[in-house]
């Protein structure tokens, strides 16, 4: 299930977006970014709709996804439950 990012308080988001980017360990290259910079970053692809939120009911948990990693994901669930 999607959530709208828009329906989280300020505070929740940050931290949801902070927990995403520390535990995937994203690389940025050869240059520090600071954290403070990545969260901005995966704010921006939200705002832009290039990164979702997902909630899962089976592990209840909350996770971000590239709208296309969601569409496959989806996809998969639907052509597994035929």
């Amino acid at each position: 299930m999607l959530i709208p990012w828009q329906s989280l308080s300020e505070d929740t988001l940050t931290n949801l977006i902070e927990y995403f980017v520390l535990r995937e360990g994203t690389d940025y290259g050869e240059q520090e970014v600071s954290l403070t910079d990545k969260v901005a970053q995966v704010r921006r692809q939200l705002q832009r709709g290039e990164v979702v939120l997902q909630y899962s009911e089976l592990h209840e948990s909350v996770t971000l996804l590239s709208r296309e990693q969601w569409r496959q994901a989806s996809q998969q669930a639907e052509d597994d439950s035929r």
